[in-house]
């Protein structure tokens, strides 16, 4: 039995990890910029899926199964504050600073909003 669980974190954060690479790819060929828009834009989106997630979760009596693939795997793939802190360097180390607190801010502020209406709309409607 806790193979499957395994088994459904190892997928959806295999799926995650593949959706996270084509986004960020294609956002950043689109925008010629220092600024990580790509990484940005997932890391938003993640925030609001998994507010989504965990919103369908608590409302719903689904299977916990669910919440490995969606939430656990997905997600933990999917987004990428892995690659956020590595970024956060690499600006602090080219003397962007300004970038770096726009960057962090935009990061912060907007991934907890994000989190926060994912679960408000699964609430409401």
């Amino acid at each position: 039995m806790q193979y499957l669980q395994w088994f459904m974190v190892f997928m959806g954060g295999g799926l995650g990890s593949c959706c996270r690479y084509f986004i960020s790819k294609l956002i950043n060929e689109q925008i010629d910029s220092m600024f990580p828009w790509g990484t940005l834009m997932v890391n938003l989106v993640g925030c609001l899926l998994i507010g989504i997630f965990i919103g369908l979760i608590e409302r719903y009596p689904i299977h916990p199964y669910w919440g490995l693939l969606l939430v656990t795997g997905f997600c933990g793939g999917f987004t990428t504050f892995s690659s956020f802190s590595l970024e956060n360097n690499l600006l602090l180390r080219n003397q962007e600073y300004s970038l770096l607190l726009v960057y962090v801010f935009m990061s912060l502020f907007w991934g907890f909003a994000g989190t926060l209406l994912g679960i408000i709309i699964i609430k409401r409607f």
